[in-house]
């Protein structure tokens, strides 16, 4: 069994129960670096109390979404993605929470045409994704202020995916592209009109054993025999502690290389 089918399962289970999705995106916050990653690099692009507009472009289970909704009380969100479940979900989920300044559509990120809209927009694993890249991220380009900011989240191809080359068998499934390599992603956000600001790797030395140790592992291993989530808890119970350091030093150390990527662009 593989990452994305896992993934699902989980999400089903949470979709209409709202503590058990709570405890689900607390659960996606600890245990995937990328969420880490994110978080930190959202916190230092804006302050707390900025009004903002902010457009969530691929929000999937919604957890940045309400992460942002908390984070930054005052903002605006409007988050979109192109699986009608995953929007009704979404729309179920913050009206039971009373988070009424989040707004979900479904749409397909090549079709979009907003103008001048937003100061942020948020793009995490969504980018490996989509074959038309280029029109996706032009298409960000005109829907921010000018001074707005992106930030994208995705596999770097030094191993993102879970592949190092385009015909290996990806873990994760689904992804268009093996990965991006630091000219290849800075060139097309130029060709939108997009200046690339910072630049960063994730899933470094300490990051991708972190990802083997606590994601990768036990999946493969439910995979096996299924029974075998029985003991999980007992899994995480001597290997967490150690996942949790290793996700830290790949956050707080400056990675020359990894599996991820997380670039920053600004409207010029």
């Amino acid at each position: 069994m593989k990452y994305d089918p896992i993934k699902k399962i989980f999400g089903n289970l949470v979709a209409r129960n709202t503590l058990l999705r709570k405890i689900f995106y607390m659960i996606l916050d600890i245990l995937f670096l990328r969420a880490w990653h994110v978080r930190k690099e959202v916190r230092n692009l804006f302050k707390r109390n900025d009004n903002l507009k902010i457009f969530d472009a691929g929000m999937g289970y919604g957890q940045y979404s309400y992460f942002m909704s908390k984070y930054y009380p005052k903002s605006d969100i409007f988050a979109v993605d192109v699986k009608d479940e995953q929007v009704e979900d979404c729309k179920y989920f913050f009206s039971k929470c009373k988070i009424d300044r989040a707004t979900f559509e479904i749409a397909d990120l090549t079709k979009i045409d907003y103008e001048d809209r937003f100061d942020f927009i948020l793009s995490v694993d969504v980018m490996e994704h989509i074959v038309e890249d280029e029109i996706v991220f032009k298409n960000f380009s005109n829907a921010l202020k000018k001074g707005g900011k992106l930030l994208v989240n995705t596999p770097s191809d030094l191993g993102g995916s879970d592949a190092h080359e385009d015909d290996d068998e990806s873990f994760i499934e689904e992804h268009a592209r093996v990965g991006y390599s630091k000219k290849d992603i800075t060139e097309k956000l130029e060709r939108a009109g997009l200046k690339v600001t910072d630049f960063k790797y994730s899933y470094g030395k300490y990051g991708t054993i972190s990802w083997r140790l606590g994601i990768k592992y036990p999946i493969l291993m439910v995979g096996k025999l299924k029974l075998l989530i029985l003991i999980l808890p007992f899994y995480y119970f001597f290997t967490l502690w150690l996942t949790l350091i290793l996700m830290w030093l790949d956050v707080s150390t400056e990675n020359k290389e990894g599996t991820g990527v997380i670039v920053i662009a600004e409207k010029i």
